[in-house]
């Protein structure tokens, strides 16, 4: 039996903020915008490719401060590529870095596990994307 992961909960100060950051600048797709009552409100977002969620929201989701998440991971095929579409979309996100040797190369490919970019959100939950074209079988 698989065990996926759906969603996963971000603390955020402003919803609408946040939600248009990660929709206008990191191209997560929208999927809910619902409030079923007076205070309450749950906005899931999804990044491209992704069978698992985020979710913001007031009175639905746990109660954690604004910006305590960190370590959140995307993978991704290319990680220069998405430095340069997160720089476009007006994202702060650093330089390309390597958390192993460095092959020297400057070949695509030998940055696969290792090459990495990070970035915050407005409230400062932190990710990483990381560079994985091919996974191990198994």
């Amino acid at each position: 039996m698989d065990w996926t992961l759906e969603v996963v909960v971000v603390p955020v100060t402003d919803v609408d903020r946040a939600k248009a950051f990660y929709v206008d600048q990191v191209g997560f797709r929208l999927d809910h915008d619902i409030s079923p009552g007076p205070g309450l409100r749950l906005v899931q977002l999804t990044p491209p490719g992704s069978g698992c969620s985020i979710v913001l929201g007031k009175g639905m989701v746990p109660d954690m401060p604004p910006g305590s998440l960190k370590g959140l991971q995307l993978v991704v095929a290319d990680v220069r590529k998405a430095r340069e579409e997160l720089v476009e979309r007006g994202v702060e996100v650093g330089e390309v870095q390597l958390y192993g040797p460095d092959p020297g190369t400057g070949a695509l490919e030998d940055l696969d596990n290792i090459g990495f970019i990070h970035f915050s959100d407005p409230d400062g939950n932190s990710w990483s994307v990381q560079q994985i074209s091919a996974r191990a079988k198994g």
